[in-house]
C-alpha cells in the first residue's frame, strides 16, 4: 500500500524530479501527482506551510506536462495558503503567476479574477499592491471588451485609494469606471461614477479641480441631462454661492443616496473646507474690469 505520510510523499516526488546517473529524465507525471497528494496531506493538517510549497511544486508539475490550468488553480491554491501564513510577497506573485498560466489557456476571465483574489487578500495588509492588481485585472477585461464584469473591480480599487486619503487617484479611476460604462452603454454607471468622482474632489476641498471635471463631463449629452448631472450642477454652484446649507441639503438627496457607501460617506461630510472664500472669488471673476479709457 503507497504511504500517505506527505513528507514520504514530497521526498519521493522530489527524487523524482532530479537527474541522476540512473535517471536521466525528470518523471513529472508520477511526481506531480505525489505532489498533490502530498499538499492535500498537508492541508489536512493544517500545515500550511508545507501545504503551499506542495501546491507550488505540483503547479510546476502541471506546467512541465503543458496542462497551464492544472497549474494556475494549483497556484490559487499555494497563493491561499501564502495569506494564511502571512506571506504578502508570495501572496502577490503566485496570483500573478495564476493570471499568467489563465492567459496562456486563453481565459482572460479567470486570470482577471485570480488578480483580484489576489487584491483583496492584500487590501490590510499591503493597499498598494492590491491597487495595482485591482487595476491590472480591470485591464484585462478591458482589452477582452468585457469592461461591465469589472464594475466591482472599479469600486473596490477606488475603496483603497479612499481608505488611503489617496483622492485624486480615487476620482481618475472612478473617471475611467465612467469610462468603461459608456463603452458598454451602462448610462446609470457611467453617470454615477463621473458625479462620484466629483464628490471626491469636492471632499478633498480641490474645487477648481471639481469644476473642471464637471466641466468635461458635461460634454457628454447623457450626463448632462441626468439627475447625477444636476446634482453635480447645483452642489457645485452651492459652493460657488457659499451656501453650506444647501450643500448639507444636497449630501441627503436622493441622488447622492443611490451612490455607493463609501461615496455617501463623502458626500455626508460636506463641506469640509472653507467655501466663503470660494463665493468671494466668484464674485471677484463676475466684477467688470475697469476700463481706464473709459472716462464717461
Amino acid at each position: 500500500m503507497a504511504s500517505s505520510d506527505p513528507n514520504k510523499l514530497m521526498a519521493k516526488a522530489d527524487k523524482l524530479t532530479k537527474l541522476s546517473l540512473t535517471r536521466w529524465s525528470a518523471d513529472w507525471k508520477s511526481a506531480t501527482q505525489l505532489y498533490e497528494q502530498a499538499a492535500i496531506g498537508y492541508r489536512v493538517a493544517k500545515n500550511h506551510e508545507k501545504a503551499k510549497i506542495a501546491f507550488e511544486k505540483a503547479s510546476k508539475g502541471q506546467e512541465m506536462l503543458s496542462s497551464p490550468w492544472d497549474a494556475a488553480k494549483h497556484m490559487e491554491s499555494a497563493a491561499a495558503l501564502a495569506k494564511e501564513v502571512g506571506n504578502w510577497t508570495e501572496v502577490a506573485d503566485f496570483y500573478k503567476r495564476a493570471s499568467e498560466l489563465y492567459m496562456v489557456c486563453g481565459r482572460p476571465q479567470p486570470a482577471s479574477d485570480a488578480l483580484a483574489k489576489g487584491a483583496r487578500a492584500l487590501e490590510d495588509a499591503v493597499p498598494d499592491e492590491a491597487i495595482q492588481l485591482y487595476t491590472d485585472a480591470c485591464s484585462i477585461l478591458e482589452e477582452d471588451d468585457k469592461e461591465q464584469m469589472a464594475f466591482d473591480l472599479y469600486r473596490a480599487a477606488t475603496c483603497v485609494y479612499i481608505k488611503l486619503e489617496k483622492y485624486t487617484d480615487a476620482a481618475t479611476f472612478l473617471l475611467r469606471w465612467g469610462l468603461a460604462a459608456d463603452k458598454c452603454s451602462a448610462t446609470n454607471s457611467q453617470c454615477k461614477a463621473y458625479l462620484s468622482a466629483i464628490i471626491v474632489y469636492l471632499y478633498a476641498h480641490d474645487f477648481k479641480q471639481a469644476e473642471k471635471c464637471y466641466n468635461d463631463c458635461s460634454q457628454i449629452d447623457v450626463f448632462l441631462r441626468n439627475d447625477h448631472g444636476r446634482c453635480a450642477s447645483k452642489l457645485l454652484s452651492a459652493y460657488s454661492e457659499g451656501d453650506i446649507e444647501e450643500i448639507k441639503r444636497l449630501g441627503q438627496s436622493s441622488t447622492i443616496s443611490n451612490l455607493d457607501h463609501v461615496i455617501i460617506r463623502l458626500a455626508r461630510k460636506l463641506p469640509t473646507g472653507e467655501v466663503t472664500a470660494l463665493k468671494t472669488e466668484a464674485a471677484e471673476e463676475q466684477e467688470e474690469p475697469l476700463d481706464e479709457n473709459d472716462l464717461t
